[in-house]
């Protein structure tokens, strides 16, 4: 069940095109099938219109090689394109998480992901094309405001011509977007080649990204790079949970050397076996936005292990800040690890041992031991207390304080012990254990969905001459009233303090982003509604009856509404910004010669 668009929205929501039935011709390499995708403005945004290194930029702000120097240590070999711009900060911050810890003894080739805050407000060309590709994408994959990400290739090879006796060097791709199973698997196909042949490749790999389509919610593209073709395809809001929309080619795809199922999902599984007695519990803490540290001994752990907590929620998004690699180098390791006041809401990966004593006044704390293989049997592990977190060799648990609100599920780890058993595979497991977060966070999100639901005026309420009626303002304790009768009891079977569990909620960071992305989404529909209600009015009749000064005014007031349709991308019926625009064009040519001269006469054919 997807969570935007309740059903209780009646008549003032419509339901997007089902994409299961939707089929795709062939397609070349830099080719893309557009989807449908939900509601949305009458305009596709004209790519044909991008300069060049906008597609590229659309993909990726920059790509950086962090090399390590005897004597400054860590430092940026390499920006390309030239032109990207990086502040100080944002170098310092790269070349600090492009390398591991040297206690991570990570020989060979590694990958992880980082993320870390953006230096300046740095406004790009294509923000506006970006905020409309954006609108269509779900929750947990819109572009970052105030963060980049870093997805790491790290390699380090024993090199006796170097005086430090091994080679160093990490290939680093910035991107704004979370796509991380994409990325690492871009990086697994360039970074060997630009280990090999150095920077020519680099330049030839960004040209190859250059050409590609711009990732646009609902499409399936193929991506040519360096020789291999990739196909993916960007989800949507609109899409069914737990189903893959990649439709096969008509041909066999014989070009394709790569089709990925997924673009950022990680292996919920394999992250959480160490710890899976106590998933259910995680699972609460990042709802509630409590501030979370996971130990691991490599980034690779302890950035998918901080990813798995924070897709655990999805489709929700979490809103406060998460650091997949962590280190005590980073820009806010003062902020974050202050004991003048509580920790924040945040959730950091570490490695280093020091932070076994620098965070050991955290409330909880995650402690990953060498991610095991499916075959062995984690072995049940009770909540360990904090005080017995001495080091970061301590054994693998959970050391917190917390009582959970809600009684365990025995179903969910007798299922995945048994698939242990029966040496399941570990992508049906994953599958598994993705689908009971799924459907826990969706039991616990449609009470709240069926509450703001009722919040929306009546479309009868809406007149085309007054301003659009306001949403009726969310009030705790009328929702916690519905709960009896409408809450979580009539999808999920587990018993226990669901009322504290919102309660607590409500106050969370979780919460507050949810509500304002809900709000907004309501407000704009509001809003598209009162517009499609003014399309449908004789308009030239009406300025009949009124003076040349009102209709002037009137058409003032249309002109501002069809600005702020095209700004906002209201989710108006097709057609209706078109409609709109004559209806304008109309009454302008109605006035006055001079008038039109005013108000920009149209161009006539």
């Amino acid at each position: 069940m997807a969570l935007q668009g309740p059903e209780e929205l009646g008549e003032q929501v419509e339901e997007p095109e089902d994409l299961d039935d939707q089929d795709a011709s062939s397609i070349s390499p830099a080719e893309e099938i557009t989807m449908p995708s939900g509601p949305g403005g009458d305009d596709e945004p004209k790519e044909a219109l991008l300069l060049p290194w906008d597609r590229f930029s659309a993909w990726l702000h920059c790509i950086c090689v962090v090399g390590f120097d005897l004597e400054l240590g860590q430092a940026v070999e390499v920006i390309y394109p030239h032109h990207s711009k990086l502040s100080e900060k944002e170098k310092t911050s790269i070349c600090y998480l492009s390398f591991p810890d040297s206690n991570s003894g990570c020989l060979g080739d590694t990958q992880f992901c980082f993320r870390f805050r953006q230096g300046s407000n740095r406004k790009s060309s294509l923000g506006v094309f970006l905020e409309t590709t954006d609108r269509d994408a779900p929750p947990c994959l819109k572009r970052e405001q105030g963060h980049y990400y870093g997805y790491v290739y790290f390699r380090q090879v024993r090199d006796k011509s170097l005086k430090r006796g091994y080679f160093q060097k990490s290939l680093v791709l910035i991107s704004k977007l979370p796509y991380v199973t994409f990325f690492h698997s871009l990086l697994k196909i360039m970074a060997p080649e630009y280990f090999e042949k150095q920077e020519p490749c680099l330049e030839a790999a960004c040209n190859d990204m250059d050409r590609w389509p711009t990732p646009h919610p609902g499409r399936i593209l193929t991506l040519p790079i360096m020789g291999v073709v990739i196909k993916v395809r960007i989800p949507t809001s609109y899409d069914k949970p737990e189903t893959s929309q990649l439709v096969q080619s008509a041909q066999s795809d014989s070009q394709v050397s790569i089709v990925l199922p997924t673009i950022h999902e990680v292996d919920l599984f394999r992250c959480f076996y160490p710890v899976f007695f106590h998933i259910q519990m995680l699972w609460e803490l990042v709802l509630l936005g409590e501030a979370l540290v996971v130990m691991a001994p490599s980034p690779a752990e302890s950035s998918d292990t901080v990813l798995a907590l924070v897709s655990c929620i999805s489709p929700l998004r979490y809103s406060s800040d998460f650091r997949p690699y962590f280190t005590i180098h980073d820009s806010e390791f003062k902020e974050y690890t202050t004991r003048t006041q509580a920790p924040p809401s945040v959730i950091l990966g570490v490695t280093n041992p020091f932070f076994a004593k620098t965070l050991q006044h955290w409330p909880h704390i995650i402690r990953i031991g060498d991610m095991k293989q499916a075959g062995e049997m984690a072995k049940q592990m009770k909540v360990k207390k904090l005080k017995n977190l001495k080091t970061l060799d301590s054994k693998p648990g959970v050391y917190t304080a917390y009582k959970p609100y809600l009684n365990r599920d025995e179903d969910i780890i007798k299922q995945l012990q048994k698939g242990v058993q029966q040496k399941r595979p570990s992508a049906a497991q994953n599958a598994i254990l993705r689908r009971y977060f799924l459907e826990l966070t969706q039991s616990f999100i449609i009470p709240l969905e069926r509450y703001v639901a009722s919040l929306m005026p009546l479309q009868k309420s809406i007149s085309p001459w007054k301003s659009p009626p306001q949403l009726r303002a969310f009030i705790s304790q009328d929702f916690m009233k519905t709960l009896e009768k409408a809450g979580p009891q009539l999808t999920s079977r587990l018993k226990g303090d669901w009322i504290g569990l919102y309660r607590n909620f409500l106050k969370s960071p979780n919460f507050d982003g949810w509500f304002r992305n809900r709000r907004r989404e309501m407000t704009q529909k509001l809003e598209a509604l009162h517009l499609e209600a003014l399309c449908e009015e004789d308009l030239q009749q009406r300025v009949q009856m009124h003076s040349e000064v009102e209709t002037v005014d009137l058409v003032l007031k249309l002109k501002d509404k069809l600005t702020q349709a095209e700004r906002e991308q209201l989710p108006v019926r097709p057609g209706t910004v078109a409609k709109l625009r004559a209806h304008i064009d109309a009454v302008i040519l109605a006035l006055p010669e001079d008038l039109q001269g005013i108000l920009h006469k149209p161009s006539t054919p």
